[in-house]
């Protein structure tokens, strides 16, 4: 039995991007249409998963151009493997950043300190925030 194909409009609804970003997402070399229904574009279902990835990459602060190639990356690709050992310590000091701001506006929602920014707490959470090349 074939596999049923999704239209454009189908993809764009499930993933949330507008079919222009679709074709975009196309002639980029990220996704690949399946071929046409009438003038509409058509994609398998495996398209989703992709966009997913997509999605993820570009939350993670990876450009079009480096998701390209990194769909693309054979295990052979040692250039490519470092700069995704770079992203990932990049993605690690990001990850422990965030959680300790995040834990320190927690701390903020129920500090009884006034004003709020002025609790210490708070303060050396927010300046343990700050990265070597950031003023504290």
């Amino acid at each position: 039995m074939a596999e049923a194909l999704l239209d454009i409009a189908e993809v764009a609804e499930s993933s949330g991007l507008a079919p222009s970003a679709l074709r975009f997402y196309e002639k980029r070399g990220l996704i690949a249409s399946a071929g046409r229904n009438g003038l509409r574009r058509t994609y398998r279902p495996d398209t989703l998963g992709r966009l997913l990835l997509i999605a993820c990459a570009r939350g993670a602060g990876f450009t079009i151009a480096e998701i390209a190639r990194f769909l693309v990356a054979t295990p052979d690709d040692t250039q490519l493997r470092a700069q995704m050992a770079d992203k990932a310590r990049e993605l690690e000091d990001a990850i422990a950043r965030l959680t300790r701001m995040r834990d320190s506006l927690r701390h903020a929602s129920t500090c009884t300190h006034e004003p709020l920014v002025a609790c210490p707490n708070f303060k050396r959470a927010i300046e343990s925030t700050a990265t070597p090349s950031q003023p504290t």
